[in-house]
């Protein structure tokens, strides 16, 4: 009995130890910190929380700008921190591959109902040798998946960067589009009580009158739907930073930044994006586990699913011990594999699809996200230097005409209206090329997030299924 209970003290020591699942962050925090230079947390203990809320409470006390928002995000984003658990539920399946399965120990003891009345004891260990030499295997292919869940989640980590700063832009840009909405009203208001008073004198007539009125009413109707839609806006990115309370109070920096003198390389996008999208980068580890996984079954579908070698003694009534190897095996007979084996080449086409698929978008992405830049680039561009400078001479010469009084107050306060206008597609024009940007970071890194992620039941099915029939 020593010997039993030497492996019965071993399974309690190895049931002890604990699974630290940090080092499975280390390949995401470097990752993110490469592609965005942000950092995150996984929050598993009360220190860690306590330090996030801390950082969290430093970047709210001064004004947010796209970068610190995002940090908040990566710091305080609960649905980022339920993702990260699957991180944990990975890694604990790559521990759980790299261990042998458990020896069976079965134990009989039977009394006999006539002498000799000795107690008839039987007892055997017994293991699985086939679970043995796949071992390596199984670790194999669990650190390919626990790979495969490091590059998913670092997508996600850096798609939540660039919801962040997309959605911050358009609250600043909305900020600012108040104040110049603000300005509209103010001069369609005094357009509207300049035309009342020249209805009032018979110089104009109804209609004039009532279209005045019309452009008012408009504009007081365009500036409460900004302010709704800055409200909205600012709850969407509440969620995304993950505040609520007095965390909410938060201030926000009142200009965009301005529009680079120097833009970023677009050289080679195409090809840096296939080399660094972490989505693409997952698709490809799919396909080579599947792969290895196919080639193992179409190897071993043959062979017997189970060989459980081990050891049997008995004591007999008389005395006697009986000892003696104990072999049983599983055949292959009815279920040899056939099933499983269409199932994997089943999901080998599919995963090498699913990477042509998303090579393809990628460049497409990229693409895209470039026109953009430089399409909205050019539009702020030419609002600044052709559009604005016109629109401000305009006015100062209607505002000079109408000092000389050959120009009514009609024509001054449309002037205004039209340069504040421009002022507004210009500061649209500045928000969409910083959320180009934005995309363009994610769509270089991060991907969009239109793979299909699976579950880590269904991550853990798809690795079993490999070594059964």
């Amino acid at each position: 009995m020593n010997r039993f209970a030497t492996l019965a003290l071993c399974g309690l020591i190895t049931s002890g130890c604990a699974v630290n699942p940090a080092p499975a962050l280390r390949e995401v925090e470097e990752t993110v910190g490469r592609a965005s230079g942000k950092k995150v947390s996984w929050i598993r203990s009360g220190q860690a929380q306590a330090e996030a809320t801390r950082a969290v409470h430093t970047l709210l006390s001064r004004p947010l700008n796209a970068d610190s928002a995002a940090q908040v995000a990566l710091l305080n984003n609960r649905r980022l921190q339920s993702r990260l658990q699957g991180l944990g539920i990975s890694y604990a399946d790559y521990i759980e591959a790299s261990l042998p399965s458990n020896p069976h120990f079965s134990l009989s003891v039977r009394f006999p109902d006539r002498p000799p009345s000795a107690t008839n004891i039987e007892y055997s260990v017994a293991q699985d040798i086939i679970s043995l030499l796949l071992i390596p295997l199984r670790k194999s292919v669990a650190q390919r998946e626990l790979q495969i869940t490091q590059l998913r989640m670092a997508g996600d980590v850096l798609g939540l960067v660039a919801e962040t700063k997309s959605a911050f832009y358009r609250l600043q840009a909305e900020e600012q589009l108040i104040d110049r909405l603000q300005l509209i009203v103010q001069s369609n208001e005094a357009a509207a009580d300049l035309a009342k008073r020249l209805h009032d004198a018979g110089n104009i007539n109804d209609l004039a009158l009532a279209s005045q009125q019309a452009l008012f009413n408009q504009a007081r109707v365009d500036a409460g739907q900004a302010v709704a839609q800055t409200r909205v806006s600012r709850e969407e990115l509440n969620r995304l930073m993950g505040l609520w309370g007095g965390e909410t109070n938060w201030r926000i920096a009142h200009e965009m930044p301005p529009i680079p003198t120097r833009e970023i390389s677009f050289a080679n996008l195409e090809s840096k994006a296939i080399a660094q999208r972490v989505d693409i980068a997952a698709a490809r580890e799919r396909v080579n586990r599947i792969g290895a996984a196919l080639a193992l079954k179409q190897r071993t579908r043959f062979t017997p699913v189970g060989i459980d070698l081990g050891l049997n003694t008995e004591k007999e009534s008389d005395g006697q011990r009986v000892t003696g190897p104990t072999l049983d095996v599983q055949l292959p007979i009815f279920n040899f594999g056939q099933a499983s084996l269409a199932r994997l080449q089943a999901q080998s086409a599919q995963a090498q699809s699913d990477l042509a698929a998303a090579a393809i978008e990628a460049r497409s992405e990229v693409r895209q996200a470039r026109d953009l830049i430089i399409a909205n680039r050019d539009l702020a561009a030419y609002y600044r230097e052709t559009i604005l400078p016109e629109r401000q001479r305009i006015l100062n010469e209607t505002q000079l005409q109408y000092n000389a009084m050959q120009m009514g107050a009609a024509e001054l306060l449309n002037a205004k209206e039209r340069q504040l206008q421009a002022e507004r597609a210009s500061i649209k024009a500045q928000r969409d090329y910083w959320i180009a940007r934005a995309e363009l970071e994610r769509a270089l890194h991060g991907g969009s997030g239109s793979m299909r992620q699976m579950s880590p039941s269904e991550e853990s099915s798809s690795s079993n299924s490999n070594f059964s029939h």
